[in-house]
């Protein structure tokens, strides 16, 4: 096997150089350059292609041979989705990583930036964070300088436009990085000296938050499951972008529960034309899969929670409320509410959406309102 792994490594390390020094290889190339015979150097580069490591550039034409590059051992881009959610003059961006330590990075490098940036939060590799529309002058450069941040946000015609300027790392992701990532529509930059500053553009995208509760029987099914299984559903939308699942305890001595009175949210962030679409097949969705009758659902669009909404929350994680009282505060709020029983705990997950995960599952725990 070491002399498997030794000769891999050397044909491989070849295909690279000669694809540095010529732009692309042939068998040909590969047996004269490594002095065996050609049908050697076609069995390592059929391996090779068959991994992934080379690539087919050419195929083979009349007296033409086949040619081949060899792939970068360096991805594309670290930037899986980058995508903003509106909310007036509160702007929030998501950027999904590959590497949770480049989306820590990141995070901690905006957070010393600050300017426009008003929060950061780090969940797994998706950094989340709120914005505020306008612009801010901000030194960036190296340690212990921020090495980057973003210096504005502003929304024009329907879509997020963000400033940002960066060094180092940083620079070489908005050069070479960003633009590959889901979500983004335009990327561009410019040299100033050192430090390398560009735009971001991304659609102004509906946030939405779903509430979800009573959905299980007392023999079979779990919320959390089922609002799992919604997240999971409405990302393979068209223009549904996935944010987040959240569990929250709610006034654990409730007569009608099931388990440990618990409710469940998703965040998706979508397309404003696709909006009622996707609230109509969450509806039909949770009505489908759900294993109770009284099941409900409760669908709030923006990214604040107001205080006097949060106030039901805290007030549903303190004692039993009725149906008439969830109606009554999601009238006021624009919350859509649909189902039975389940209303009651649906809209408490909405209006308890942003609080950290220690806060929603300990129901004892003070939340300021």
């Amino acid at each position: 096997m070491d002399g498997v792994i030794e000769r891999r490594r050397r044909y491989l390390g070849l295909m690279r150089r000669l694809t540095l020094e010529r732009g692309s290889f042939t068998i040909g190339d590969i047996q004269g350059a490594a002095e065996v015979p050609r049908s050697t150097a076609q069995d390592w580069v059929s391996r090779l292609l068959d991994e992934g490591c080379i690539l087919l550039k050419d195929i083979a034409h009349g007296r033409q041979p086949a040619r081949y590059l060899a792939a970068s051992a360096v991805p594309s881009s670290a930037c899986r989705r980058i995508f903003t959610t509106l909310d007036r003059d509160v702007v929030e961006i998501y950027h999904e990583c590959l590497s949770g330590a480049c989306a820590a990075f990141c995070g901690h490098h905006h957070r010393l930036a600050g300017g426009v940036v008003t929060a950061v939060e780090r969940d797994g590799v998706l950094l989340r964070e709120l914005a505020r529309l306008g612009s801010a002058e901000l030194e960036i450069g190296l340690f212990p300088l921020a090495a980057v941040g973003v210096v504005g946000v502003k929304h024009q015609g329907g879509f997020i436009i963000q400033h940002i300027r960066s060094i180092g790392g940083p620079a070489y992701s908005l050069t070479e990085m960003i633009a590959e990532a889901e979500g983004v529509c335009e990327v561009s930059v410019r040299n100033c000296g050192r430090v390398v500053e560009g735009t971001v553009k991304t659609r102004a995208l509906v946030h939405l938050t779903l509430g979800v509760d009573d959905t299980d029987g007392r023999e079979c099914g779990a919320t959390f499951a089922l609002a799992i299984a919604l997240l999971q559903y409405l990302s393979r939308m068209e223009g549904v972008f996935p944010i987040a699942h959240h569990v929250a305890m709610l006034f654990p001595r409730v007569a009608q529960k099931t388990a440990g009175n618990s409710c469940s949210a998703i965040e998706v962030a979508v397309e404003p034309a696709r909006v009622a679409q996707v609230i109509e097949r969450a509806l039909l969705f949770v009505g489908d899969e759900s294993q109770s009758v009284e099941w409900g659902v409760a669908v709030r669009e923006g990214i604040v929670v107001p205080p006097k909404l949060l106030a039901y929350g805290v007030q549903a994680r303190r004692e039993e409320l009725t149906i008439s009282t969830a109606r009554e505060i999601a009238l006021q709020y624009d919350v859509t509410l649909m189902g039975g029983r389940g209303v009651i705990g649906a809209l408490a997950a909405v209006s308890l959406c942003g609080q950290s995960p220690g806060i929603l599952l300990d129901p004892d725990a003070v939340i300021e309102t």
